[in-house]
């Protein structure tokens, strides 16, 4: 497995937000990880990015990378999509798209040239600060500059929140190619249509434990679950 985390545990001053999280991911493998508002998705993504302190065991290509800082961890291959973009706005989208690269002298597997062929909108104001760029060209910036890190797994935490139809689908084809290129995704996502068609399997989660694991189709014909721990 490349990743494999087991009886995570994660506290927010006294609060206990994650109790036991278990969940791992294959090579190459698409995992969603779904759930309401509240119940510990994002918290488990920074925990294991070491962006909040975990307490557990966090394994990354058999390394374990529990308490290490988040560059550490992303120069093991790890990266890191956050909700919040986290572009700098300041910068044009090809400084932004630069900055992700981890060595200069070693090409990865994701160029500059790829991103902006895939992305016909970046390119066009590839020389264009990235403040001025629409919430969904600023989503596909952020999931590229961490592509240009060459990362062996990316974990992207709902990537498509807030945005227009059409550009909830084109962040969909993005991670779905993504995941053709054999990168490995843990995909935090809240529409479930999107995790249902591109991952291989979901995991649920409810009150910071998982409750449920399986393929797309297990979680479709199981009601129970839906309803108790995904439906509004």
């Amino acid at each position: 497995m490349m990743l494999e985390v087991q009886d995570l545990h994660a506290y927010y001053g006294k609060s206990h937000i994650l109790q036991g999280v278990d969940m791992c991911i294959g090579t190459g493998e698409v995992v969603s990880l779904l759930g309401r508002n509240g119940v510990g998705r994002s918290t488990t993504v920074k925990a294991i990015m070491g962006e909040v302190p975990p307490h557990g065991s966090i394994k990354f290509k058999g390394f374990n990378i529990a308490g290490l800082p988040s560059y550490r961890i992303a120069r093991l291959g790890l990266g890191y999509v956050p909700e919040n973009r986290d572009i700098f706005p300041g910068l044009t989208v090809r400084q932004n798209l630069m900055l992700g690269i981890k060595d200069p002298r070693r090409p990865g597997k994701w160029r500059l040239e790829d991103m902006l062929r895939m992305f016909p909108n970046l390119a066009a104001r590839a020389d264009t600060a990235a403040g001025v760029l629409s919430s969904g060209e600023q989503q596909m910036l952020t999931i590229c500059r961490t592509l240009m890190g060459d990362p062996e797994l990316v974990m992207i935490d709902e990537p498509t929140e807030g945005l227009a139809p059409v550009i909830v689908q084109q962040v969909s084809d993005l991670i779905a190619n993504i995941a053709r290129g054999g990168v490995a995704i843990l995909l935090v996502e809240q529409k479930l249509s999107i995790a249902m068609r591109i991952s291989h399997r979901v995991y649920v989660m409810g009150h910071g434990r998982i409750v449920f694991e399986g393929a797309p189709s297990e979680l479709e014909a199981n009601q129970t679950v839906r309803h108790e721990w995904l439906e509004v």
